[in-house]
């Protein structure tokens, strides 16, 4: 649907947000230093950029200066500090957004479809609701309800849900989880996973499961099993 220019030195996290553009439809075109940034921007005009700030050679703040010099098109800031100045700076030389590291890609996409459809490129997308059993899940609203009743989850709690739940019977395992939700620069470990799975697994159980649960395969993962022969959908 649209060109991105991904500018980051750490080409694991440019790689990770490669997969996901390309999961979305988007051609990605990857750039490891300021310097190659500005090039491939003038050859590519690519209708939206992923800047980290701190790059080698020109940093994201030089970047953003040159491209603000003779396009608009949507700039969105990552960068591993979240001091305000930082974000004050990138927002004042013309970023249309800031990310701060640790993020989920999904969050990044988030971000992405947002900046290009206030600039035309796509349409709004379909709401995301899954319904299985007494189980419905407002992806958009961050909203689960159980047998018609609210149930509060957090936002990671909604997410690991909403996972597990669209792929029935799959199994994650926890690194899996830790990856996709947290991203690659979360420095903390598995045991994360397990406490939030743990708080999600009994707010479930409190409001009263029908024909799901999330089930925990030992020494593996989790996965979101159903009676066989059900199946969940997915709007």
């Amino acid at each position: 649907m649209a060109t991105i220019l991904v500018a980051d030195d750490h080409r694991q996290i440019a790689s990770i947000l490669e997969e996901y553009l390309k999961k979305e439809g988007h051609t990605a075109v990857i750039a490891a230093d300021g310097e190659e940034a500005l090039a491939l921007f003038a050859q590519t005009n690519p209708d939206a950029v992923l800047l980290d700030v701190m790059m080698p050679r020109l940093d994201g703040f030089a970047v953003c200066r040159e491209i603000r010099k003779t396009s608009t098109v949507p700039v969105i800031m990552i960068t591993a500090r979240g001091e305000d100045f930082e974000k004050i700076m990138g927002l004042d030389i013309g970023a249309d957004d800031y990310i701060v590291k640790p993020f989920s890609p999904g969050e990044v996409m988030a971000r992405v479809r947002a900046v290009l459809r206030r600039m035309g490129h796509v349409q709004p997308e379909p709401r995301q609701v899954f319904v299985h059993g007494n189980l419905t899940i407002r992806l958009d609203d961050y909203e689960a309800q159980v047998g018609g009743r609210d149930v509060a989850l957090t936002k990671k709690e909604l997410e690991i849900l909403w996972t597990l739940a669209t792929h029935p019977n799959k199994v994650f395992s926890r690194d899996n989880l830790l990856e996709s939700l947290w991203g690659y620069d979360y420095f903390g470990d598995t045991r994360t996973v397990d406490s939030h799975i743990k708080r999600l697994r009994a707010k479930l159980e409190a409001a009263g499961s029908d024909g799901w649960e999330i089930r925990t395969i030992w020494g593996v993962g989790y996965k979101f099993e159903v009676k066989p022969h059900e199946k969940p959908d997915r709007a």
